[in-house]
């Protein structure tokens, strides 16, 4: 069991682990121990999370959401598989509180007339500048 806040505890039928090796250096034991840790939230079959949620968190997972609703999060930091599957459950924690949290609402604005104006005055400044960029043409003859 998972607690993600006071209200939201996911379920272990949620969530799936396998281990695999990690990739990089680590000696011998790197051949031989599994500590690669991938944690599989099953999102859209969760009766945890409420519908808004569920899709903030698909935009929010990105390339971790897979075709099929679930999440998936790949842990190898550390050369303990205790401490990969704590972090990939802090990291999926995380996740879905930040999915908790509704966008704020965009209130459009105008520009105020004096920026409008300060604008133009700036825009003309600056063609002007340009145009006296030309060649310098010969009055002489």
């Amino acid at each position: 069991m998972l607690r993600i806040t006071d209200q939201i505890t996911l379920q272990p039928w949620e969530m799936t682990e396998t281990f695999s090796r990690s990739s990089g250096p680590g000696g011998q034991n790197v051949n031989k121990v599994e500590t690669a840790v991938e944690l599989r939230f099953e999102a859209e079959r969760s009766p945890s999370l409420p519908t808004p949620v569920k899709a903030r968190l698909r935009r929010l997972a990105g390339r971790r959401w897979t075709l099929d609703g679930a999440i998936v999060i790949r842990a190898e930091e550390t050369r303990s598989q205790a401490r990969n599957r704590e972090i990939a459950r802090e990291r999926l924690a995380e996740l879905i509180r930040s999915a908790l949290v509704p966008p704020k609402r965009r209130v459009p604005t105008k520009p105020t007339l004096a920026s409008q104006r300060r604008r133009v005055a700036a825009k003309t400044r600056r063609g002007t500048v340009k145009a006296l960029r030309g060649k310098i043409g010969d009055n002489d003859e």
